[in-house]
């Protein structure tokens, strides 16, 4: 299978040849080498839109996997804004990135596509703080573009809750870039207070796809009752992460090595699910079945652990890294958090499960934002597929660091 390699820092990203958004991409990025493989954008009225992204089960792509064409009937109306967010935050994900450097024109047509439909005549790009290589392919694929909506760039802080929805209006609004407490949907009161359609990269890269291909020929690849592909970043926190790109019902071992397959892996980025060694060995690539396995595709993020590496350790350091990430706004994130990295860390070395699980069952649901809610959702997770492993640390033991020396 043929790749790009692109540098990002000191990783060196390898973005894999797909089977529709990172088809060709080896003929480069611009937008003549686009228009060979994907049409100019045609208007298409906002319900016929809103009805092909129903048929195509578009959800979003940055997480939460809300409903795209609920979010586009919803942000219809006088003064509707559109906003492609490409900052991910999550230092574990890259498929915006890779999209942005390799298929930069495919996300610009779906927001064109989405602004046509809404009335929109300036698209808000919000670019990453952390990747120049990203933030200059999208600045010359906007300079290339003549025609459609105006283009406006902002530029995201380096950190975790930077890409979250309400903390990406703060920035556009001129004010620090973290999330507020917000009592409404952006899709209702977003941007200076308008009806906002704000989704990721991938997103609208799916939407302009099913634009050009309509709801028959986008459905063409995938399962019926998931259509299309998805991206996925492996192993997305070494020094040479992968993206791919999968059709929904690819088995996952066509997509991860037998190694992989045959150690606990991390669904879904920092604030995703754990699932045991080999829970995807016989289950292929679809929403419908993480969820019965516990997980959710979240952002397309899948960590199989290193042999040796133990998800007791792993959860406690991660955890403790979202709660330096926080905005601290709020007491769940200012006081919840800290505190949960440290009985984590006590639960690491042995102790402290039930200050643990007292923490997982207090803080969901009281933040100003979902950051707290989805670090108890990964250290849930752990309670719920490793207790074996959380009884070996008690005793002070690690089965895992038993496996490292028997290798």
């Amino acid at each position: 299978m043929s790749a790009v390699v692109v540098a990002l820092g000191r990783r060196r990203l390898r973005i894999a040849e797909g089977p529709r958004l990172l088809a060709g991409i080896a003929d480069g990025p611009s937008l003549e080498a686009h228009r060979r493989q994907w049409p100019a954008v045609r208007a298409v009225p906002l319900e016929q839109l809103a009805t092909l992204a129903e048929g195509m089960q578009l959800r979003g792509r940055g997480g939460a996997g809300f409903p795209f064409a609920t979010k586009l009937r919803t942000a219809a109306g006088r003064g509707a804004v559109v906003v492609v967010n490409v900052s991910e935050g999550e230092p574990a994900s890259f498929k915006d990135a890779a999209l942005a450097l390799v298929r930069p024109h495919l996300i610009l047509d779906g927001a064109e596509l989405a602004a046509s439909a809404l009335g929109a005549r300036t698209v808000h790009v919000v670019l990453p703080g952390e990747h120049a290589a990203v933030r200059e392919s999208l600045l010359a694929a906007i300079a290339e573009r003549d025609g459609g909506p105006a283009f406006r760039t902002h530029v995201a802080d380096q950190r975790f809750v930077a890409g979250q929805a309400r903390a990406v209006l703060e920035l556009m609004a001129g004010r620090p870039n973290l999330p507020v407490t917000s009592w409404q949907p952006e899709a209702v009161a977003g941007h200076r207070g308008k009806p906002t359609l704000l989704s990721n990269a991938e997103t609208y890269a799916q939407l302009a796809a099913a634009g050009a291909l309509g709801s028959d020929g986008f459905a063409a690849i995938g399962l019926a009752s998931e259509p299309g592909t998805t991206l996925l970043t492996l192993n997305g926190e070494s020094e040479g992460p992968v993206v791919r790109e999968a059709a929904f019902g690819t088995p996952w071992s066509m997509i991860l090595a037998p190694e992989a397959l045959n150690a606990p892996i991390l669904v879904g980025g920092f604030h995703g699910a754990w699932l045991q060694a080999g829970a995807l060995s016989r289950s292929e690539v679809s929403r419908a079945e993480l969820l019965r396995l516990g997980a959710n595709i979240g952002a397309g993020i899948v960590l199989p652990l290193a042999v040796g590496a133990c998800p007791v350790d792993e959860t406690a350091r991660v955890v403790r890294y979202l709660a330096g990430e926080s905005a601290g706004r709020c007491g769940p994130c200012l006081n919840g958090l800290p505190a949960l990295a440290d009985a984590m860390d006590a639960l690491a070395d042995g102790s402290g499960r039930e200050r643990v699980a007292e923490l997982t069952g207090l803080l969901p649901g009281r933040g100003a934002c979902a950051h707290p809610d989805g670090t108890v959702r990964l250290v849930a997770s752990l309670l719920r597929s490793f207790e074996p492993e959380l009884d070996l640390h008690a005793a002070g033991r690690c089965g895992f660091a038993i496996l490292r020396r028997s290798a």
